[in-house]
């Protein structure tokens, strides 16, 4: 007689499949980025995205309906998807234009050494000694990554849009802490809401700048996989995971993408990393999963996940 599967272990093999669908999303964009202008590729994206999940949001009987929001609760919800989407996602995609997806995929996990620092005086959020030691750790890892510090001008507007997406990313990710934490609002309408209203300005954004190109069938191929399956398929699934797994776990299971896009960047895209560069990875890996290592709210992980 077989034995049956285990929650846990089936919840462990739906989050890994989640983090290698959002590993490839950053060798599908390098490519799309070939042909398609990065801010227009990031607002076909996620009103694409928001589009599939709408209808779910408005049939769902557990979201909280659109016409329940307060004024306040637009104004909160608008401002997370400026943050979040318009300009932290924006500015992901126009640094992929000029940095390797290996060293965009490094300088983001540090996005959870500043969600830690801001959260103490924005949230009241006490920092651990094991967070003040993975930021050490991760710090450390990045310095071995990148030495000998070379910066050459033609990637220093990469380096420049990198911070401005890890600055937005972080306060956007306090700002989601924040919203989640009232209780009010279900998370599917925090998601759908503010991808709505982001992934919108940014698409006008990119037409009105970049104008609308001609894409070809791969174009619109990459768009589509990347706005169904890696964002409004992964982003369900990631969160219902979280009933299942733990914090830990789930921090354990996000912090291998940094692997992950390592090697598919290494296999398709070409990007070859040496020795040191190597080690630097895994140790600012270990630097995050200590900085991640607190339990958390689980309605938090919503807005925190999407890549």
């Amino acid at each position: 007689m077989s034995k049956k599967i285990s929650p846990q272990l089936i919840a462990i093999l739906q989050a890994l499949l989640v983090t290698f669908l959002w590993s490839t999303s950053w060798v599908l964009i390098k490519i799309g980025l070939e042909d398609i202008p990065a801010l227009t590729f990031a607002g076909l994206r996620y009103t694409l995205a928001f589009l599939v999940l709408l209808p779910f949001a408005l049939r769902s009987k557990r979201a909280t309906p659109l016409k329940a929001l307060t004024g306040k609760d637009w104004l909160w919800l608008v401002a997370l998807g400026l943050l979040f989407y318009t300009i932290a996602q924006g500015a992901q995609f126009v640094t992929l234009q000029y940095l390797p997806a290996i060293t965009l995929s490094l300088l983001m996990n540090s996005i959870a050494i500043f969600v830690a620092l801001l959260g103490m005086p924005l949230l009241g959020e006490r920092t651990t000694w094991l967070q003040w030691l993975g930021i050490g750790v991760f710090t450390a890892g990045a310095l071995a990554y990148f030495y000998p510090p070379v910066f050459p001008a033609a990637v220093v507007f990469g380096y420049v849009m990198a911070a401005v997406n890890i600055l937005s990313n972080s306060v956007s990710t306090i700002l989601g802490r924040f919203v989640n934490r009232s209780g009010h609002l279900h998370p599917l309408t925090v998601t759908v809401v503010s991808m709505g209203v982001g992934g919108v300005l940014m698409l006008v954004l990119g037409v009105v700048i970049e104008g609308f190109p001609q894409l070809s069938w791969q174009s619109w191929a990459i768009i589509a996989w990347l706005a169904v399956v890696n964002t409004a398929l992964t982003f369900p699934l990631w969160n219902h995971t979280l009933r299942t797994l733990t914090a830990t776990q789930s921090s354990v299971i996000n912090n291998t993408m940094l692997i992950q896009v390592a090697v598919l960047a290494w296999i398709f895209l070409g990007e070859r990393i040496d020795l040191l560069e190597g080690i630097g990875l895994v140790v600012s890996g270990v630097g995050v999963l200590l900085v991640q290592l607190r339990r958390k709210p689980k309605a938090e992980a919503a807005v925190s996940s999407p890549r």
